[in-house]
């Protein structure tokens, strides 16, 4: 294993003669391992243990492990605590994204000041096709298909070679020390489930099957590029910069209509999505003054032309859920779960609970604060109506609009939340599946 490790790093050119590399250490076998291989292949390393705190004594186990097996091997240690909840407490994000804040800002750090050149993580080729899977499931484009890459800016993953099973075999071979997550074989996290349900229906089918899916992430890839390459020269044949605009040929852009993927990709920095991308080719045939807002651009259509404009604030999202179960965590939800729709389904009236149409429910859910130029279709109308005027309509005052939040999915309103649910999201006589949401008696985030 040792040789393809050797071959992985020349082949990718992830680490050159004389680099110093800082390795991400959780103490699990992963990170273990590779801390093993780097050992081995004689490359001058230092350690980064973060504890976040989250586990008790079971964290504090992890860091003992880690800088008792770096004194051992003389490899410099960096270890840090985090008060992780409470970090993400003042953010207004999930713990999943203060954790994931806190670690990288911090090895930032260490890099600067101890001139590590990349930081290595322990991601291997299982953790690739769960990836590619947990994409493919939740609505991607071409690039989300093509997994992780082997380095992305200073961060590299020079394990992606192997499989979960190859390292277990390494780490056993050479008892290599290591720590087992517990939460790991909980099913609840959407990564898990794939990882100890779908994956194992789908050996049984190719037993080969982690290798074949990263072969055609790959091969993906190669395509992935050839298409970049194409619309890149064609963004640069049918636009030009103004300004802070891009303006670009709205009749060109018309006869793309029917290769809504080459649409796509074009308009994709823009934060075009799946749903807006048909908005999109709606106003292009359509005439002046038609638009389409995405969480950071406004594409307008004057005349003969596209004005892609940056909005004058993005969007501030306070908290993603990527599932259910993470959604029940928010710390203003006090329910969140599916239920069966028959004809004495209950609809509650109540504005802390929204009941929705679970097929119509997208994760991930975002909860965000609203933006001029939100529209949403307030319950009861078949048509839009700007945010603002519906503040208006419900006679908000200054102070609530600042604080209103917004539910959304697939980068569309389902909720303004503790006020009125959009009427494409409701119940109706063709809903086999309900998704009930119930805030806390003291809802507010801020």
């Amino acid at each position: 294993m040792l040789a393809d490790f050797l071959e992985y790093i020349k082949e990718h050119n992830l680490i050159r003669r004389g680099d110093r590399v800082l390795l991400a250490v959780s103490g699990g076998i992963d990170s273990m391992v590779m801390t093993h291989l780097f050992i081995s292949a004689g490359i001058e390393t230092g350690a980064a243990h973060c504890n976040f705190c989250l586990r008790g004594d079971e964290s504090d186990s992890d860091e003992d492990l880690v800088k008792r097996f770096m004194l051992e091997h003389k490899i410099p240690c960096f270890v840090q605590r985090f008060d992780t909840k409470t970090f993400a407490s003042e953010k207004k994000i999930s713990v999943q994204m203060a954790a994931r804040e806190l670690r990288y800002s911090w090895f930032e750090k260490i890099m600067k000041e101890n001139s590590y050149k990349s930081v290595a993580v322990a991601h291997n080729l299982n953790d690739n096709i769960e990836t590619i899977i947990f994409n493919l499931t939740r609505g991607t484009g071409l690039a989300g298909l093509t997994g992780m890459k082997p380095s992305s800016g200073y961060i590299i993953r020079p394990l992606l070679f192997a499989t979960r099973d190859r390292i277990v075999d390494y780490c056993t071979r050479n008892k290599v020390p290591y720590r087992e997550d517990r939460s790991n074989a909980e099913t609840k996290y959407s990564r898990n489930k794939i990882r100890h349900l779908v994956i194992p229906v789908l050996k049984e089918i190719n037993p080969s099957v982690e290798t074949t899916l990263n072969e055609t992430g790959r091969r993906l890839k190669g395509v992935n590029d050839v298409l970049n390459s194409y619309v890149n020269d064609l963004r640069n044949e049918i636009s030009y910069s103004q300004s802070e605009d891009i303006i670009y040929d709205a009749g060109r852009l018309v006869k793309l209509g029917a290769r809504k993927a080459v649409l796509f990709e074009l308009f994709r920095p823009y934060s075009i999505t799946a749903s807006t991308l048909d908005n999109l080719s709606e106003i292009l045939e359509g005439r002046t003054g038609g638009e389409v807002i995405t969480t950071t651009h406004r594409l307008l259509k004057n005349r003969k032309q596209l004005i892609v404009s940056p909005v004058a604030k993005t969007a501030d999202i306070l908290y993603v859920a990527d599932s259910i179960e993470q959604l029940r965590e928010l710390p203003f939800i006090r329910s969140a779960y599916y239920l069966d729709v028959d004809k004495d389904f209950p609809i509650t009236g109540i504005k802390t609970v929204a009941c929705l149409d679970a097929d119509k429910v997208t994760f991930p859910l975002k909860i965000r604060k609203w933006l001029p130029g939100d529209t949403f279709f307030p319950l009861g109308m078949n048509r839009s109506k700007k945010l603002s005027d519906f503040f208006i309509d419900c006679k908000f005052s200054l102070r609530d609009k600042e604080k209103a939040l917004m539910l959304e999915s697939a980068e569309k309103i389902v909720w303004v939340i503790g006020e009125r649910i959009d009427d494409r999201f409701k119940i109706t006589d063709s809903t086999k599946v309900a998704l009930r949401i119930e805030l806390k008696k003291q809802y507010g985030v801020q």
